[in-house]
């Protein structure tokens, strides 16, 4: 496949889907907002998209078009060095999205959100980072489009992943650790507790509250909302040609799973089918042990973020005051998960499994040093789910088709590495109190 296979449409999931999500609401008069009310915080274009339901089929603009065919149609491999190291009868593929400029699938949506920008005339775009991921690729987007770019990057990553933070610097970025005392959401958080490291729903209240106080700018966010996924599609439709070049179709699509920008990459193309088609794919979602808002979370409204600027959404979510451990993935420490895909997850036409730090990092070594990829943390999740499930095929017999995304590269997560081959990095679980309390934000919401 070469650029002229690059989608032409993203696929809109909600047009087909046989419960449409609940509606998000205005968190002081518990009304469903229409895309007129986001348009204080987004870009117009993609608040009409994030309560678009109607639509299958939404235009990819050509000048992002163009922009993805820098890297795209990316790479769909089979792993059999993998295959052979697991002696599993599966047929292992994954998705290469770590072959962007960013280095992982995040750009796919940052072009799109910095293409849309532009169009409306903003001169300024600010957002949040967890890994760093979102942030460089966002970062790198601005500046193809020629708009300015502010991130918040949470604190524990900012510390933990330096060179993370020089690839948003070297694209031009500005990066502020979170939380901060340049905002009033950042300075509330410091004054509970100065040593505060941050979390992904801080970061997104920093980043919130700049652009709309800020003249000329906007917030974007890297995963979790419709319009997100949405972009990410890009992912599945190409697997899905490709798969068909291959002579096959995948039993089981794998990701891993922190808000479901990914995941909603490389599934929802290929969940379309079981809505329409009836097929039986399974998919997967991996989430870290630490942060599992699909495997132990509820499913009710509550806020996108610490601060609570967000409307409220109808989510599986361990309470936006949730306060998740240092590990190493840093994109996959967020309290919930998005609109659509927990309705789905509801419905279910998905699963999710939680995976432990040092299995994700086991696994990660196995998949470099049997496919030469290095992967991010993230990633590594993905992979560990998917050395599960072929290895239950080896104990079966059942010789499946298995396809994951890898979301991203992990060559400036050595420092991770290190931890683990040294044997220094542990495994952290939350316990049933601490659940309960965390989840207790969001349910006096719902009262």
């Amino acid at each position: 496949m070469d650029e002229s296979e690059i989608p032409k449409y993203w696929f809109n999931i909600q047009a087909v889907m046989p419960n449409k999500p609940l509606p998000i609401l205005n968190p002081a008069t518990r009304e469903p907002l229409s895309s007129k009310d986001l348009y204080p915080i987004f870009c117009e274009a993609c608040a009409d998209q994030e309560l678009n339901t109607t639509d299958e089929w939404i235009p990819i603009p050509e000048p992002v078009r163009e922009q993805y065919a820098g890297y795209r149609c990316t790479p769909l491999v089979r792993a059999y060095e993998l295959e052979e190291a697991l002696g599993t009868p599966a047929h292992i593929y994954f998705k290469n999205e770590s072959v962007s400029p960013a280095g992982s699938h995040k750009l796919n949506s940052a072009l799109a959100q910095a293409y849309y920008a532009k169009e409306q005339g903003i001169t300024n775009i600010t957002t949040e980072t967890g890994a760093g991921q979102w942030g460089g690729a966002l970062s790198y987007a601005a500046k193809k489009f020629g708009i300015e770019c502010a991130v918040y990057m949470v604190k524990v990553s900012y510390e933990q992943k330096p060179y993370r933070r020089s690839i948003m610097q070297t694209f031009g970025a500005a990066i502020t650790p979170s939380p901060s005392m340049s905002t009033r959401a950042g300075k509330d958080i410091l004054t509970v507790n100065p040593a505060d490291n941050g979390s992904l729903g801080c970061a997104i209240s920093e980043a919130i509250e700049l652009a709309v106080n800020t003249p000329g700018c906007k917030y974007a966010l890297g995963s979790v909302l419709n319009h997100v996924c949405l972009h990410q599609t890009v992912i599945g439709l190409e697997a899905e040609k490709q798969m068909a070049f291959a002579g096959e179709y995948p039993d089981i699509v794998v990701a891993c799973f922190g808000g479901g920008s990914n995941f909603s990459g490389i599934a929802f193309p290929f969940m379309r089918h079981n809505i329409q088609d009836g097929k039986k794919t399974r998919f997967v979602a991996a989430e870290p042990l630490s942060c599992p808002k699909l495997t132990r979370g509820k499913f009710e409204y509550d806020f996108g973020d610490e601060a609570g600027l967000t409307p409220l959404l109808p989510m599986y979510t361990l309470g936006h005051t949730f306060k998740p451990a240092s590990i190493h993935a840093g994109g996959l420490r967020y309290h919930g998960a998005g609109v659509i895909l927990s309705q789905l997850m509801k419905d279910g036409f998905m699963e999710a499994v939680d995976i432990s730090q040092t299995e994700s990092f086991k696994a990660g070594v196995l998949f470099a040093r049997t496919e030469g990829i290095i992967p991010a943390p993230e990633s590594c999740h993905a992979i560990a789910a998917t050395v599960r499930e072929a290895i239950k095929c080896k104990e079966s017999g059942e010789a499946k088709t298995i396809l994951f995304n890898l979301s991203g590269h992990g060559f400036v997560d050595m420092a991770a590495y290190d931890q683990y081959i040294s044997g220094n990095l542990g495994d952290i679980s939350i316990s049933e109190d601490d659940l309960a309390r965390y989840i207790s934000s969001a349910d006096a919401l719902n009262r």
